[in-house]
């Protein structure tokens, strides 16, 4: 079996090109505060909350769970108050990036660079708000920093979050590529679900609030993209001839 080449890289963005989700935690708490709520999540909360994707979707599972009983509020003046949060949760966030407590991680801008200069197409399959993308790929990538990417899903185009896989078939009708000529980059598991049921192999990197998630089913788990350039991915790639009975622990292992 000849291996197909990689055409692609697509990107998940936060916890992946940038471990982002101590800022969003920090920015929902704000916004909490400045509306008046009493709310406070910690680290050990929003580890569990980070299972449901999509920032007005984790408040309203956690109103939901924690006040089930509450009948002051309509559908429409809940579905008014949780946008506002996010609206309010969105500024903090863009000004905290703009003040520079957020960088990519380690090795994501090496390998950015590595793949434009080998015309490796890139791309962005994210849950999260073209706003949230902006903030982070502006102030690391400078003003340009759409010119580097084929294609970017985002949450206004996407809205079916992950793990449904709809984010990753619209890049990959985007790019014009099967899956088997991509890869695709990932730190939790909705994510990694999301990719393989597009039939794309997944690299994942973990942050802390991820770190706990199944990642069987990615092609490698590492704790960085840091000693990554392509010369690896395309090892990696490489479609192997095996049977279920035949795949070795080496090939299995991260």
């Amino acid at each position: 079996m000849s291996a197909s080449p990689l055409e692609a890289l697509i990107f998940d963005v936060d916890g992946t090109l940038a471990d982002t989700e101590r800022v969003h935690l920090w920015a929902f708490n704000q916004a909490f505060a400045e509306f008046g709520l009493d709310w406070h999540w910690d680290d050990a909360l929003y580890s569990e909350l980070l299972q449901i994707s999509g920032g007005k979707e984790r408040m309203l599972h956690y109103w939901r769970a924690c006040y089930p009983d509450m009948r002051e509020l309509g559908s429409m003046a809940l579905a008014d108050t949780v946008n506002r949060l996010h609206e309010l949760k969105t500024a903090a966030y863009e000004g905290a990036v703009h003040s520079g407590v957020v960088s990519l991680r380690p090795g994501v801008l090496k390998l950015i660079e590595e793949a434009l200069n080998a015309d490796v197409q890139l791309a962005i399959a994210t849950t999260t708000s073209p706003v949230n993308i902006a903030a982070l790929m502006r102030y690391a990538l400078g003003a340009d920093w759409r010119l580097s990417f084929t294609a970017i899903g985002d949450a206004s185009t996407a809205p079916i979050k992950k793990p449904d896989p709809q984010v990753y078939l619209q890049m990959l009708a985007a790019l014009q590529l099967p899956p088997t000529q991509c890869l695709a980059f990932e730190d939790s598991s909705n994510g990694l679900r999301a990719a393989t049921a597009a039939g794309l192999a997944t690299i994942i990197t973990p942050t802390r609030y991820t770190a706990h998630h199944d990642f069987g089913d990615a092609l490698r788990v590492l704790p960085d993209l840091d000693q990554v350039g392509l010369a690896q991915l395309h090892q990696w790639h490489m479609p192997k001839i095996s049977t279920p009975s035949s795949i070795t622990s080496a090939e299995s292992a991260p």
